[in-house]
Order: C-alpha cells, then structure tokens, then sequence
C-alpha cells in the first residue's frame, strides 16, 4: 500500500564557502501553486474514478451523468484562465531549475493549455463524449430478435462455419455504430473547434503535441511499419484466406470480412492446429494470473481483490485498468471467460495495474503515472504476449510437457501472425482517425474501407455503405490514441531483448518465459514502474535499455523470425 507523501521542495545545499542556493523565487511561487491546486484536484480525481468504476458496473445513467458532472468540474479547474497565465510565465522564464519541479510545471502548463477554450464548448464535450460511451456500455446488439453480447457475437465469430450465420453476427457486431455516428461525428467538430481556438489546426494535432509527441515523426514510423510489413502480411494473409475460405467451403477469392474471427479483423484467426482455448478452458484464468505474476514478485492479490472480472447485466462489456487514488487502489475490470482472448486480457490488464501499483509513492502526487500511456501499454503487451508462449503455458500448469511439443511451433507462428494482423490494423486506425479529423465531412464510410483493403488487405462487402467506423469505441473514449498500442509493442520487443541479454543472459535461441525469475520483476520495478512520470517517456525508456525507442526489436522478433 502506498502512503501518502506531502509535497516537498528540496533545498540546495550551500556550497562550504557560505553561498547558498536555494529555490529561486519562481520555484517556492510554483511549489506554492501546486500545493493549493492539489488541495482542489486529488479529493475529485479520487470521487471521479469511484464515480466511472460505479458506471461501469452498472451502466446507470445516474452514475454517468455525475461522472460527466465531475468531469466537467474538473476541466473547469483546468480552464481558469489566470492560472494558466500564471504557468506560463513560469515555464517562458526559465528559472525553474529544479527537475521533479520542472517536470510537474510541464504537465500542469500542457493540461491547463488543453482547457483553455470556451467553457460551453467544454461542456458539451464531456456530455457528448460520456452520452456516446454510455450508449456503448449498455448497447446490447440483437441477433435473429435476441439481444447478444459483445463475448456471443465472438463466439459465434469463432466457431460458426456457415458464412450466412457468420455475416449474420458481424452485421450485429457494426449496429452500435448506426447508433452513435451523428452524435461522433458531433463530437468530432467540437474537439476541432475547441483545438483551433488553442492554436492547433484540428484536434488530432493537439492531442499529439500535447502528449509529448511529434505527429509528423508519428506518421514516419508508421509508414515505416507499413514499409516492412507490405510484403510479410501479404504472404500470411494469403495463408490465412487460403486456411478460412477452406472451413468455410467457399473459394479464397470470395473470403468477405465477416469470414475473419474478429469484427475489424484486429485479432488474428485460429488457422493453425492447436486451438488453445481447450487447454485454457480447463484452466482458472485468474489462478493462473495471480500465480505468474506472484513468481516474479509482483504479487497483484491486493489489485484482484478489489478488482470485477466477471460479466454481469449491464456491466461495461470490453476490460480495463485503473488507478482510483495514485495511492495504491489499483485495479482491474474484465468479462473473464476461460479461452486465450481472456488469458491474455487478464495479463495485459495486470500489467497496467502492477505498473501503476509500484510507481515511487515518494514522488509528487502529479508524477504518480506512467511516463507515457504507450509506456503502460507496453508493459501489458508484455505480460499479455505470453498467453500464446509455450514454455510459459507448460511452467504455469496450462498444458503438458508432451503437449508443449505439439503447440510450440505452432504458437512461433501463431504469435508471429498476431502480430502482423495487429500491426496492420493499426495502420488502419492511425490513418483513419487522422484523416478523421483532417475532414470531418467527407465520405467516411468510402474512407473507411478504402484504408481497411489498403492495410489489410480484405475486400468491402459489396453495396454496403454503413458507418462501421463508428463501431469502434476507441474513437469515443480513446480519441487519438491508437498508435500508442503500436509503440507499445515496439517497446515491449525492446525490453524483452534487454531483459533476455542483459538481465537473464540467455544464450541465443534459448527459450523465454519470465515466470519464477523475480529478477525480472524487480528490473521492471526499479527500472520502469518507480520512475513513474519523473522523466520525459523517451529518457526513461534510454535508461531503462540503453537506447531510445526503434523498432529494431520488433521486427527482429516477429517479422524476421
């Protein structure tokens, strides 16, 4: 459990010839600003998360509309025009020398700076925004006059052979879109509006800039990635067509997007032999989690124990993290069922709320976060990347050892194939949504499946022009935010390479797990969790490997392999 800690300015000490050094005076004026902001912003951050958990839980319109209500009380802290006046100065004088200071004025100037458009502009938002995600969390698609939920229309994506039934399930799975596009599309004019009054030429813009991150730069590393995955996901993918057009009894060529196992395609097929969800279904997943991360000394019972994993009426039906406090309630939500999709989200989500449970409790309640969220993603994918590990699925009591020597090839190449069909539905999802707010008013739907044959290389259902763009929440609740899953797994291949060379010394092609190495665990936490925001994303991620971010690691582990 973490403790609270007050916020403290460390003194210089004077140097033996009796000059002393101390804060400057900007530093006590900034040190002064925080303590009282903090005063404002910690009690409603804690309520605002108590708040959406309760909404999640229930889906009560009640609870999303206060939700909404302290969201907006919260910009409206962020709004004060005064304050950010007053940040500003600070940061164009250069006299705040002192690093966790210098840092926290960064955050605070770049979170006032986003809240400095019209406060009605505000307002409506965070109302639209939150009406749009309520509609997502309690829409139920209907299938042949029955209600289904998002774990059915799966099912059904997994394991149905004929194609009627499966176009049948996909359809449903795109019906919130319908639901939700005028009032997204609403919503993505305000965040335009609201980005051009601070300066910026549209939302997507901002959001970059103010999240440290340089979208021209973006935009190169993206097509990078596109570059040198064309022609390896061209040569899967005609694999994977040839696999699926051959269960469904139709010609390859005929292959339409309700024929892939996943809604947009964004997971990869079970194409190959072994399907590991009859191993998981034999399996407590949340046993299995609990034990793994307990053999690398991050035990998560305390996230668990206050954790929701289980589906219920009117739940929010996908998964997620979440620090209540930045003082130790940490936890998870998800719809646990015992297959390798919900395997690798129990991990994944572990891994948000154990990174976030060990950050530096000494350090200020503002750096109490990740460096980056591409920097927590990474940690997910991390830990989430083993449910399809052979080793690690024999060590954690999931398979055999005689079963371990049937799935193992096939689990190199079945995670290979993860990761080219995520990598390019990624390029799908940057593209788009940049585009997106580039222009707003132009065909969509057209824009939509023009990048989806351009990326990943499946065909639009002929005739149909339906917002299915719009079915995808991310564009709602995790606006401008995609590419970091992207840069996640770039780093996730990166701390994997560090950790196999540099930490447990693995002679080359030896095979990985982590589990029951605390060494990995404790390199994480020293080196990546307890650092927390102190630095910029790209000096933590230089000290914690010895180089900045490539993609060096990534290609080298899944696409060159």
């Amino acid at each position: 459990m973490r403790r609270t800690v007050a916020m403290v300015v460390i003194l210089g000490l004077g140097l033996l010839s009796g000059c002393s050094s101390g804060p400057s005076q900007q530093e006590q004026q900034l040190s002064q600003f925080i303590t009282a902001h903090l005063g404002q912003i910690e009690p409603l951050h804690s309520e605002l998360t108590s708040v959406y958990w309760r909404a999640c839980l229930t889906g009560e319109e009640e609870a999303y509309k206060k939700y909404a209500d302290l969201e907006l009380k919260m910009r409206t802290i962020y709004s004060d025009r005064k304050e950010f006046a007053t940040l500003k100065d600070l940061k164009e004088s250069g006299s705040v020398k002192d690093p966790i200071l210098a840092r926290q004025l960064n955050i605070l100037h770049d979170s006032y700076l986003a809240n400095q458009i019209d406060t009605t502009l505000i307002r409506q938002m965070v109302e639209l925004s939150t009406s749009i995600e309520n509609r997502f969390n309690t829409f139920r698609a209907t299938v042949d006059g029955r209600e289904v939920s998002s774990n059915d229309i799966q099912g059904i994506l997994k394991t149905e052979t004929e194609s009627a039934r499966r176009k049948i399930a996909w359809e449903a799975s795109k019906q919130v879109g319908g639901v939700v596009e005028p009032e997204l599309l609403q919503l993505v004019k305000l965040r335009n509006r609201a980005a051009r009054q601070l300066g910026f030429p549209n939302y997507y813009v901002m959001q970059l800039t103010l999240n440290e991150q340089d979208p021209d730069q973006l935009i190169r590393l993206f097509d990078e990635l596109k570059a040198l995955t064309d022609e390896p996901f061209r040569q899967i993918k005609d694999e994977v067509d040839q696999v699926l057009s051959s269960r469904y009894g139709i010609r390859p060529e005929d292959m339409e997007p309700w024929h892939y196992q996943d809604p947009f395609f964004q997971e990869s097929p079970k194409i190959y032999a072994v399907d590991l969800d009859q191993y998981y279904g034999r399996s407590d997943l949340k046993d299995v989690g609990t034990r793994f991360y307990q053999s690398i000394g991050l035990d998560p019972t305390n996230i668990l124990d206050r954790s929701n994993l289980y589906e219920a009426e009117k739940k929010y039906p996908h998964a997620y993290s979440i620090d209540m406090d930045r003082k130790g309630d940490c936890r998870i939500l998800t719809n646990l069922r015992n297959d390798e999709y919900w395997m690798d989200t129990l991990l994944h989500e572990l891994g948000h709320a154990t990174y976030s449970e060990n950050v530096d409790a000494d350090l200020p309640w503002l750096l109490r976060t990740e460096a980056h969220t591409f920097t927590t993603e990474a940690i997910a994918m991390f830990f989430g990347r083993l449910a399809r590990n052979a080793e690690w699925l024999e060590n954690m009591g999931v398979i055999t050892a005689e079963e371990r020597k049937e799935v193992e090839p096939i689990t190199r190449k079945a995670s290979r194939l993860s990761q080219l069909v995520f990598a390019r539905w990624c390029q799908v999802m940057v593209r788009f949504e940049r585009a997106l707010y580039e222009d707003p008013d132009q065909d969509l739907n057209s824009l939509w499946w023009t990048l989806v044959e351009q990326n990943q290389y499946v065909c639009p259902p002929k005739g149909r022009d339906k917002p299915d763009w719009a079915a995808k929440v991310h564009l709602t609740s995790a606006s401008v935010y995609y590419h970091n899953y992207m840069l996640g797994e770039l780093l996730a291949s990166q701390l994997t390479a560090h950790i196999k060379e540099n930490i447990l010394h693995l002679p080359e092609g030896q095979p990985y797990s982590p589990d029951g190495k605390p060494k990995v665990g404790r390199y994480l936490a020293e080196n990546v969790f307890k650092p927390a925001n102190r630095y910029h994303w790209d000096e933590m991620i230089s000290r914690a490997t010895g180089e900045q971010l490539t993609a060096r690691y990534f290609v080298e582990e899944f696409i060159s392999m």
